[in-house]
């Protein structure tokens, strides 16, 4: 396994407060569709006033003068101002709406462009699962805060303060009175906003786990893993038990505070009764008007339930910090080495190679390439060599910038490549492993990864030169035949001469080949060793050599042991030495005589 300390999931996480600068920073893009659903708001609040009062007129006015038309005027308000209210607030709806898919939209694409710019050992010490809950399902949850929660507070405010207005201007008495029950409402916000976030905290990383299990268990290698070792009852234990310690935390999240929000709630049915007790004894006494406790008691629904919508509001907003949290913590990671200011281009590429006395290392505790120094000429082939584990990979995936060496430099055509601007780097770089990656989608557009504008005549004469162009034009759809998930409806050597395609595609000055031919038959190690032929033609190649063929015909043997360089020299001159390449040459050359496919280099 190779990370960086920085993304050591060991490593204990520094806690840390939420910037409400950077929650606000997404929502300024939008400061005009916010003000217009601000002011939609206040208006709507406004109107919500009305209704109440219209009913104290016709109690205390229409109906005790027996007027009907007044009445009907009354009434006729009361219904012109519900349907002023609700064209305003679907207007509101939509402007809200359109708030809040900008930011989850800002938010992924944030997100996902400093993913893209992670470095490696990111990826290789975090589960794919726990990535694409962040992007995901984190950027949902913070959908509802966005389009229900802050719209949710602002709109129970601008209710409370209209409401509070309201029922002074109809009676101050009677005001005081309904607001001493409202600091009951208050005071624990704090404590019960607390207790949520931690929760929620642990449940969000829960779910975490839960992706993983899924992402793991359910892709097309992971179900055929589960399927050939008879894992399926195991896996369901394991999803069960994850599940559960889920389940825990959601219920523990649902009775933070269910206590207070009970008391909230008994206090709005307590609070109008303390009305209609203190309003009757007024109208017993003072002759205080009925119609006036009547629409007195309707805006006590107006004040009591914002506030204790309000009091649920708060934990969800306390509680979402946590989401907001975990989301900033990706965001902070450091990105891949980054390109120093007044970066060249790298341009007429002649693809000269040199490491420079290069050191490097995953861990602290050991070197995985020690003072290594090599130099290819442009259009040379050089065969990496070596047992297992000696760096041969470590060493090519220094080239393209995936990782930076601690100690020496790296150059091409003379320039330290820490110099050069990543694009035009890897641009100049083209890379084949053993491991190919195909989109789920048509041979076309895998293709055209390589040469985004490639006509189909440019496809053509790629996948015949890679040796495909027979295979794709057997198929039905030719080049719109879907390869599958990763690429699965092909077998392994055409995946291969498909990702050669693409590299001859690109057209790239430097190549890098990984063990391009390992673990194929005969047949299509034969057609991938032609297929590459007029890939490596006119260029520099690295190669990381698995077969005796393509060792015989380098330029330069470069032979790697325990991070070093022991050896080098064409392979006439390695055998004579009867070092290390000697001794594999023999053992594997002994294999070739009774298996020809397992000789390895």
């Amino acid at each position: 396994m190779m990370w960086s300390s920085q993304f050591d999931p060991k490593r204990p996480k520094v806690e840390k407060r939420v910037d409400m600068r950077r929650i606000f920073a997404y929502f300024a893009p939008y400061w005009r569709e916010e003000a217009l659903v601000l002011v939609c708001i206040f208006v709507t609040s406004a109107l919500g006033v009305l209704p109440p009062y219209f009913t104290k007129l016709i109690i205390d006015g229409a109906i005790r003068h027996g007027d009907a038309r007044e009445l009907a005027v009354y009434v006729g308000a009361m219904i012109a101002t519900a349907l002023a209210a609700t064209g305003i607030g679907t207007w509101q709806g939509y402007l809200n709406a359109l708030v809040g898919e900008g930011i989850m939209r800002d938010m992924r694409d944030a997100l996902v462009r400093h993913l893209h710019r992670m470095p490696l050992s990111f990826f290789a010490s975090t589960k794919t699962g726990e990535i694409m809950n962040r992007v995901s399902n984190d950027v949902d949850a913070v959908d509802s805060v966005v389009t229900g929660t802050l719209v949710t507070v602002v709109t129970n405010v601008a209710m409370i303060l209209t409401t509070i207005v309201a029922i002074f201007v109809l009676d101050w008495r009677l005001a005081l009175l309904s607001l001493a029950v409202v600091p009951i409402m208050i005071l624990p916000l704090s404590p019960v906003g607390r207790a949520m976030f931690a929760v929620r905290k642990k449940t969000r990383e829960q779910r975490d786990v839960i992706e993983s299990l899924l992402q793991e268990t359910l892709s097309l290698s992971g179900i055929t893993l589960v399927k050939s070792f008879v894992r399926e009852p195991q896996e369901a234990t394991r999803f069960h038990e994850a599940g559960t310690r889920l389940m825990d935390l959601e219920i523990r999240l649902a009775l933070v505070g269910r206590w207070f929000l009970a008391v909230v709630t008994a206090l709005v049915v307590i609070g109008p009764a303390i009305i209609w007790y203190g309003g009757g004894i007024m109208a017993i006494r003072s002759g205080l008007e009925v119609g006036t406790i009547v629409a007195f008691v309707s805006y006590l629904a107006r004040l009591y339930g914002p506030a204790a919508a309000l009091v649920g509001v708060q934990v969800q907003i306390v509680s979402a910090f946590a989401v907001f949290e975990r989301i900033f913590d990706y965001l902070d990671m450091k990105v891949e080495a980054p390109q120093r200011a007044l970066a060249l281009e790298l341009k007429n590429c002649e693809g000269d190679v040199e490491f420079d006395h290069v050191r490097f290392r995953y861990r602290e505790d050991r070197w995985a390439l020690d003072d290594v120094s090599l130099r290819v000429r442009s259009g040379e082939v050089a065969a990496i060599v070596g047992p297992s584990g000696a760096g041969k990979t470590t060493m090519l995936a220094l080239l393209p910038r995936f990782y930076d060496p601690q100690e020496g430099v790296i150059r091409i055509d003379g320039h330290d490549i820490r110099d050069l601007t990543l694009d035009s780097l890897r641009r100049n770089i083209g890379i084949v492993t053993q491991e190919t990656f195909l989109f789920h989608a048509s041979i076309a557009e895998n293709l055209r990864y390589g040469k985004p504008e490639a006509t189909e005549t440019d496809l053509v004469a790629a996948c015949k030169a890679a040796n495909i162009y027979d295979t794709i034009e057997a198929l039905p759809e030719r080049f719109d035949t879907v390869v599958g998930e990763r690429g699965h409806k092909l077998s392994g050597g055409e995946r291969q001469r498909l990702a050669i395609a693409r590299v001859l595609l690109k057209d790239p000055r430097i190549l890098i080949l990984d063990e391009a031919t390992s673990s194929l038959d005969s047949t299509s190690e034969a057609l991938i060793q032609a297929a590459l032929e007029p890939l490596m033609e006119h260029r520099t190649s690295l190669v990381i050599a698995h077969r005796l063929s393509t060792v015989l015909r380098a330029d330069k043997i470069f032979v790697v042991d325990d991070g070093r360089i022991v050896e080098s020299g064409t392979h006439a001159e390695l055998l004579r030495r009867g070092g290390l390449y000697a001794d594999l040459y023999r053992a594997q050359f002994s294999q070739e005589q009774t298996a020809p496919n397992a000789i390895e280099l």
